[in-house]
């Protein structure tokens, strides 16, 4: 009697918690605290976002069943094994249990190989070089970004943004690249300083920026938008205010803002020559600051 009077209890107030706690949620909000989607924004924005999702999806339903299995075995062993009114013994202790621990050994196993064999497959996909039709150097530097448009011979050059979180903010200063939907697109990034890590949230990936080490990253953009990236690397001070753009157009919009470019006087590319980093493997320093 007393056992069901306290169930009773406990699940009526973890259901007005849940509630109290859910009513000042929207439904997007609601949703992501349920079932943790990616953004509804970052549907179709590459060709990879899909594939990303799908993922991203599956792993979490697979968790929800694995959690809900242990949770209900938790909360089964806590009120089946209770101690009772009036025991002064201990239970009858057990020492091992050969199909328990077997099914703890197993499951545990198949998911870890199941979730390895699902991301390296898709993993050898994204990372798999595109043959791409647009090329363009991203630098990171503390605390922005800069483009070399290599294909065009142009460059833009980025500042570190001014946003402030109120009133004057100021991001339309931020750092901005130009990619042309529908094109295979092959970034490659390098730093000038310290870890860098280039993420747009809506590709729902992000490629670390280091110095000395060229990498790579591979996309088609498949909607036209503006899209918000970020630094995903502590990278000192700044690193919060390492924001930038990317704008994905059409090829007309690209041609004219590489026009611009041109017109403004940026052509060339913006070399590594100035990186802080002159003493690491691979790395020539310029004349005249060896050592």
């Amino acid at each position: 009697m007393l056992l069901k009077r306290a169930l009773r209890v406990a699940m009526a107030t973890a259901a007005a918690t849940t509630t109290l706690f859910l009513a000042g949620c929207s439904q997007e909000q609601l949703s992501s605290a349920i079932l943790m989607p990616l953004p509804a924004s970052s549907i179709g924005v590459t060709n990879h976002t899909g594939r990303i999702t799908d993922l991203w999806n599956i792993s979490w339903a697979v968790l929800w069943v694995v959690g809900a299995i242990a949770w209900g075995l938790m909360f089964w062993a806590i009120i089946v094994y209770r101690r009772r009114k009036g025991d002064t013994h201990l239970p009858a202790q057990m020492r091992y249990n050969n199909p328990i621990e077997i099914l703890f050994t197993v499951v545990p196993l198949i998911l870890v190989v199941g979730f390895f064999a699902f991301t390296a497959r898709d993993m050898k996909v994204i990372e798999t070089p595109n043959d791409p039709q647009v090329v363009v150097q991203v630098i990171g530097k503390q605390w922005s970004w800069d483009f070399n448009y290599t294909q065009d011979n142009v460059y833009d050059s980025g500042i570190q943004s001014q946003y402030a979180g109120g009133t004057g903010d100021n991001l339309k200063d931020l750092p901005t690249l130009y990619l042309p939907v529908n094109k295979r697109v092959e970034l490659v990034l390098n730093s000038r300083d310290v870890d860098h890590s280039f993420w747009v949230v809506e590709f729902l990936y992000k490629k670390d920026a280091l110095p000395g080490k060229t990498n790579h990253e591979y996309f088609t953009p498949t909607k036209i938008g503006t899209y918000t990236g970020k630094c995903a690397e502590l990278c000192g001070e700044y690193h919060s205010m390492m924001l930038f753009n990317v704008k994905v157009v059409s090829q007309s919009d690209y041609d004219q803002h590489i026009a611009d470019l041109k017109a403004a006087g940026q052509v060339g590319q913006l070399s590594l020559d100035a990186s802080r980093n002159q003493n690491l493997p691979g790395v020539v320093a310029p004349a005249g600051n060896e050592g």
